[in-house]
């Protein structure tokens, strides 16, 4: 088994690799020279990621971020009017490193040759085209290497915030709340922008895999570190997960009422997911079956189809809970990168969610999420100037986040295409 240390050498030398292969091709412009730019994008409708809707304006970029909204700027550098001008989107939870292997099957996050950082480096690309310009990947020591490699314009890409190693609950083998505590600090030293913690089994059964006493400490220690907490849990670990002051929970079904009422009460956040991983598990039931902790074979995954309708079921239930801080998170696996927005669909469509909460759950939601509302999640002078437009107006139709005709990222276009295109990227249609 591969040390933490070996992981992360041979991720960093395969993602050496491929940014001098790519070498040649023509450069991502660089954060340098995005400094000195002044743009200017006319919009007809700008959703401003918190609930209002701007009309007939104009954005101004300079650098890497919006420094006025003004009717009257000019020239106009990207005409944008009959889009749906809004913020780049916020994935709260992805896997940006899973793909498939040679052999076409589940090949999970720790591959270290070149070819899975090409993987790695197609999700990248994928993720940002389909208009998430930041994402919170949880759990691979190899996401270090990639965000850094995003960071300083080496790979196109989402911003990336990233857990590094996952605290695995194992009951007592886990550790003392000391020896947690311990853990806790040396992802911090690794890297880590937040700990994400597994403290229950799986979608259907298991209990508690870590104490009220062992949550307690490793959110807590967490907070002293300045980092965030995310946690997996179902059923009772929901209601533990909470009581420890954790910063936010992840799937939950078999949470209660009460559960989700006591969430809202503590400010933590909830991230159920509404249908796409579930419907990237059936989709892509041959790459997955016989991979570790997925079934033997295809047919083991049709049970899953009875877990999509619980889904919806806790959906509708905590969008009614006043108060419920209800991030969009995708838990984006191998065969789920540039569709994330498919939860966007499934989460209006099939759980009566209000299409503007879908929106603000990915936009200002997120970003103070992930405590960076005073950079992201919003169209406001002084935030980063991440900023995408849809053909068609996702308030009226929700499938319009399907078609994502521009995309900038901190000042940077990386995608301006022609309205009506749905353009193909590595076989995924966005």
């Amino acid at each position: 088994m591969k040390t933490d240390s070996g992981v992360r050498s041979g991720i960093r030398l395969a993602v050496a690799v491929l940014v001098w292969c790519a070498a040649p091709a023509q450069p991502i412009p660089s954060q340098t020279s995005s400094q000195s730019r002044h743009i200017v994008i006319a919009a007809s409708t700008v959703l401003d990621g918190k609930g209002r809707v701007l009309h007939d304006t104009r954005l101004v970029i300079e650098g890497p971020k919006i420094v006025a909204i003004d009717a009257s700027a000019g020239p106009v550098d990207y005409d944008l009017r009959g889009l749906t001008v809004l913020p780049g989107w916020i994935d709260a939870h992805v896997h940006i490193t899973w793909s498939f292997g040679k052999d076409g099957k589940n090949a999970g996050g720790g591959g270290t040759t070149p070819e899975a950082a090409y993987q790695t480096a197609s999700n990248a690309w994928l993720t940002l085209m389909a208009g998430f310009t930041t994402v919170q990947s949880v759990g691979s020591p190899a996401d270090v290497d990639l965000r850094e490699a995003i960071a300083r314009g080496l790979l196109p890409g989402p911003r990336i915030l990233t857990a590094v190693e996952p605290l695995m609950g194992r009951g007592e083998q886990t550790g003392t709340p000391d020896e947690i505590r311990v853990f806790i600090r040396k992802q911090k030293e690794a890297g880590a922008d937040l700990i994400k913690i597994f403290a229950s089994g799986g979608m259907r059964q298991g209990g508690l895999t870590l104490s009220q006493e062992q949550l307690n400490a490793a959110c807590d220690e967490a907070k002293k570190q300045g980092l965030r907490t995310l946690v997996h849990a179902f059923r009772d670990a929901v209601h533990a997960a909470t009581l420890a002051g954790c910063t936010e929970v992840e799937h939950g079904l078999g949470a209660t009422d009460d559960d989700l009422k006591l969430m809202a009460e503590k400010g933590t956040y909830f991230d159920p997911q509404a249908g796409l991983l579930i419907e990237t598990y059936l989709q892509f039931r041959d790459n997955y079956a016989g991979t570790p902790f997925y079934p033997k074979t295809a047919e083991g995954f049709d049970s899953m189809k009875d877990i999509l309708p619980m889904n919806h079921e806790l959906m509708r239930r905590a969008a009614k809970i006043p108060g419920l801080k209800i991030v969009f998170g995708t838990d984006a696996v191998a065969g789920a990168h540039g569709r994330n927005a498919e939860e966007f669909v499934d989460r209006v469509r099939d759980c009566g969610v209000d299409p503007m909460a879908a929106m603000v759950s990915a936009n200002s939601l997120g970003a103070e999420a992930l405590g960076m509302a005073g950079q992201i999640g919003s169209i406001a002078p002084g935030l980063q100037a991440d900023i995408i437009a849809l053909d068609g107006d996702p308030l009226k139709d929700i499938t319009a986040v399907r078609r994502v005709v521009f995309v900038m990222k901190g000042g940077i276009v990386y995608k301006n295409v022609t309205r009506g295109a749905i353009p193909v990227y590595a076989g995924v249609q966005p």
